[in-house]
Parts: C-alpha cells; sequence; structure tokens
C-alpha cells in the first residue's frame, strides 16, 4: 500500500476496526493548511469553514446509530475526536458502504485492504470528510479545501 514518501501506516495491520471500543481520531488537512479559525489568547475560534466541521462531526451520531461521540475539538488545521463504536453484534457488514447490509463471511475471499473498507470506522471517517469538502466547496465556492 502506497502512502507517500515519509508517511507511516497508521492503524494496525490485520485490525478489526468494526470492533466495540473508544477510538481517538486526528484529522489534518493537507499541507496543514489553517482553514478552521485561529487561537486567539489561547481559544480557538471558529471561522464559517471551522463551524461545518463541527456541525458535521454533531452530526455523525445521527447518521450512525451504533456510533456516539465523546470530546471533540477543532484546531486551526486538524480536529481531534472520540468516536464510541457500539454494535449490537461483532458481525463486520458489507455491502454499500453507507448502508451496509450483508454479513462479512469469515472466509471470504476479499483481500484484507478491500474487507477494511466495509469496517465502521473507515466508513464514518469517510463520510465525515466527505460531508465537509462538500459542504465547504458549496459555501464558499472554492474548490481548494483538501483533507
Amino acid at each position: 500500500m502506497y502512502l507517500g514518501r515519509n508517511r507511516r501506516p497508521n492503524r494496525l495491520r490485520d485490525y478489526d476496526y468494526s470492533q466495540n471500543g473508544y477510538y481517538f481520531v486526528t484529522i489534518c488537512t493537507k499541507n496543514k493548511q489553517e482553514f478552521f479559525g485561529q487561537v486567539e489568547n489561547g481559544e480557538m475560534i471558529l471561522n464559517d469553514d471551522g463551524e461545518i466541521v463541527k456541525k458535521c462531526w454533531a452530526d455523525i451520531a445521527d447518521r450512525f446509530p451504533d456510533v456516539e461521540l465523546d470530546e471533540f475539538i477543532v484546531m486551526p488545521n486538524h480536529i481531534h475526536g472520540i468516536l464510541i463504536i457500539e454494535n449490537d453484534d461483532d458481525i463486520a457488514r458489507v455491502g454499500n458502504r453507507r448502508a451496509c447490509s450483508l454479513p462479512l463471511q469469515p472466509s471470504s475471499p476479499l483481500p484484507q485492504l478491500q474487507k477494511r473498507q466495509y469496517q465502521k470506522l473507515p466508513v464514518v471517517i469517510g463520510s465525515f470528510k466527505s460531508t465537509v469538502s462538500k459542504n465547504i466547496h458549496i459555501q464558499n465556492d472554492f474548490y481548494y479545501f483538501q483533507w
């Protein structure tokens, strides 16, 4: 898997990110550009883009009923948050990425990377990043924002 010149993998190999638990997430903007506001006198002042990020994060729990939100903060060029996954069962789901429907069998011939795309945490984060990007682009009529 290509990760760029100096980037190390940031996930545990062969770990199922659909398991119940608390997940600490950090997401940075591309090239660490400061899109979301600024720190003044030790306090983060969100701009309109930062408010979009904050709202989209709060919407995660509505879109994914088996995910709860814990602490969260928006910084000028990144976010930190804790997601709690509490599945009723421990079976990973396959199907379309946003509304998973079929159980993934342990003997499934899918390569590990393809299995990962159906795990809860990557689906939630991918959905969040996509929604934020779309809303920032619509609101500001510009297309240079990237994670």
